[in-house]
C-alpha cells in the first residue's frame, strides 16, 4: 500500500485525497465548458461584425461586473459555505450556457444579447473565483498544498487545451455554435455533481465578522502591507494586460494565417498546452529557490513569445509560440497562487482572492478590450507586437520598484514574515 511517504507519490501526493479529486474534476469540466464558449462567442461576434473592436467588448463584458462587484464576491465567500457557492456558481453557468443556445436559435445576428449573457456571466465570476480559491486549502493538509496548487494548474490548463479544441471542431462540424452550447451546459452540470461529492477535511470555523467599511477592504490592506504579494500580483496584471493577444486570435486566425475555426481552436489550445507541460513539471520538481528571479525572466518569456507570435505567418510557429507563452506564463500563476493562499488566513482568503481577481480580471478581461481597441487603431500585428514590448518594459520598472521580488527564495511563509506593514 502506497503511504504520502512513499517516494512514488512525491509528484502526485495530491490526488491521493478524494475531496481534491473532486474538487479538480469538478473545476476541470467546469474551465472546459467556459473555453468551449470562448471559442464559440468569439467566433459568433467577429462572424456577425467583423470588427476586432467587438471581440474587446466581449472582454469588457465579463471585467466590467468583476470591477464593480469583486469586494462583494469576496465578503461573501468568507462569510457563506463555500462548497454551496461554487455549487450554486456552477448551476448559474449551465443557465447561461442555455441562454446562448436560445439566442442563437431566436435572434442569431443580436451581438447585444449575447453581450448581456457574458455580462451576468462576469456577475457569476465574481462568486465563482475567490470560493474556488479559498476552498482549496479545506481540501487537502496544508504540508501537501503546493502540491495541489501545481496539480490544480495543471488539470485547469488540460481543460484550456481540450475545450477550445473541442469547442472549434464542434462549431465547423455544425457549421454553427448550437452544439456547442448545449455541450457546455451539460458539462457544467457534470461540475455541480462532483462538487456535490466533496466533504471538506475540516469545517472551517471563520469568524462572522461584522460588514463595514474596514473589513470589505481588508484584503486591500493585507496585499499593501506584504509587498512581495503586491509585486507578483501586479506584475502579472500588467504584463499579461499588455501582452496578451487571446482576444485577436479569431482575427490571426482567419485573416492573417487562413484557417478556420479549428485552426481558432488550436490556437486557443496552443498556450494551455505549454501551461499544462510545465506545471507538471513544477509538480515534480518544485520551486524551492530564486522563486522571485524565476518568476521575472519567466515573464519575460512571455513578452518575447508573444512578439514572435504577433509576426509570425505562419501556423506552425504561431502555435509553437503560443505554447511558449503558456509555459512561460505558467511558473508566474504558480508563484502567486501559491504565495497567496500560504500567506493569507483562512478568515481572509475570500477577500484577498477577490483583490487578486480583480488583478487577474484586468489582466485577461481588460486585457482583451485593450487588444481589440489597439487593433482597431494600429491594426492587428502592431497591437500584439506593441504589448509584447511593452511586457519587457513593465519587467524592467518592476524589478526596480520591488526589490522584494530580486530576492524572493523560498515560496514559504517565513519568506514573508520579516515584512513589516506599512501602514501605521
Amino acid at each position: 500500500m502506497l503511504t504520502s511517504q512513499d517516494p512514488r507519490l512525491a509528484g502526485r501526493i495530491a490526488f491521493t485525497y478524494p475531496n481534491f479529486v473532486s474538487y479538480t474534476a469538478a473545476r476541470f469540466f467546469m474551465v472546459l465548458a467556459l473555453e468551449m464558449l470562448s471559442v464559440a462567442v468569439g467566433w459568433q461576434v467577429y462572424d456577425i461584425t467583423h470588427r476586432a473592436i467587438d471581440l474587446g467588448y466581449v472582454g469588457l463584458a465579463q471585467f466590467l461586473p468583476g470591477f464593480a462587484l469583486f469586494l462583494v464576491g469576496g465578503h461573501a465567500t468568507d462569510i457563506f459555505n463555500r462548497r454551496k457557492l461554487l455549487i450554486g456558481c456552477y448551476a448559474a453557468y449551465a443557465v447561461c450556457s442555455g441562454l446562448l443556445l436560445a439566442i442563437s436559435w431566436g435572434a442569431p445576428r443580436s451581438v447585444h444579447l449575447i453581450y448581456v449573457v457574458l455580462v451576468l456571466m462576469g456577475i457569476i465570476r465574481v462568486f465563482n473565483f475567490p470560493a474556488s480559491r479559498a476552498f482549496l486549502p479545506q481540501v487537502v493538509p496544508e504540508e501537501h498544498f503546493s502540491n495541489a496548487v501545481a496539480w490544480n494548474a495543471s488539470t485547469f490548463q488540460i481543460a484550456t487545451i481540450a475545450g477550445p479544441a473541442i469547442g472549434g471542431i464542434a462549431y465547423a462540424i455544425s457549421r454553427g455554435p448550437h452544439i456547442v452550447y448545449a455541450t457546455a451546459a451539460a458539462v457544467a452540470m457534470v461540475s455541480v455533481v462532483m462538487t456535490m461529492r466533496i466533504h471538506p477535511l475540516t469545517e472551517a470555523k471563520r469568524p462572522k465578522e461584522p460588514v463595514s467599511l474596514r473589513s470589505v477592504l481588508a484584503g486591500f490592506r493585507f496585499i499593501w502591507e506584504k509587498k512581495l504579494i503586491l509585486g507578483s500580483i501586479s506584475l502579472d496584471m500588467f504584463a499579461v494586460l499588455l501582452g496578451g493577444a487571446v482576444a485577436l486570435l479569431p482575427i490571426y486566425a482567419k485573416v492573417i494565417l487562413h484557417t478556420g475555426p479549428w485552426g481558432l481552436g488550436l490556437l486557443r489550445s496552443a498556450p494551455g498546452v505549454g501551461a499544462a507541460v510545465m506545471a507538471i513539471v513544477v509538480a515534480h520538481y518544485p520551486i524551492r529557490r530564486r522563486a522571485g528571479l524565476t518568476m521575472l525572466f519567466c515573464v519575460a518569456g512571455f513578452g518575447v513569445f508573444t512578439i514572435v507570435f504577433g509576426v509570425s505567418r505562419n501556423l506552425i510557429i504561431s502555435l509553437v509560440a503560443l505554447f511558449l507563452v503558456g509555459a512561460s506564463d505558467m511558473v508566474s500563476v504558480i508563484i502567486r497562487a501559491t504565495l497567496v493562499q500560504i500567506a493569507t488566513p483562512d478568515e481572509m482568503r475570500g477577500r484577498v482572492n477577490a483583490v487578486d481577481m480583480l488583478f487577474i480580471g484586468v489582466s485577461n478581461e481588460l486585457g482583451e478590450f485593450e487588444s481589440g481597441f489597439t487593433a482597431q487603431w494600429f491594426g492587428t500585428v502592431p497591437a500584439v507586437v506593441l504589448g509584447g514590448i511593452g511586457t519587457l518594459v513593465v519587467i524592467a520598472i518592476w524589478a526596480w520598484m520591488f526589490p522584494e521580488l530580486r530576492r524572493a527564495d523560498q515560496l514559504t511563509v517565513a519568506e514573508l514574515a520579516p515584512e513589516e506593514s506599512s501602514l501605521t
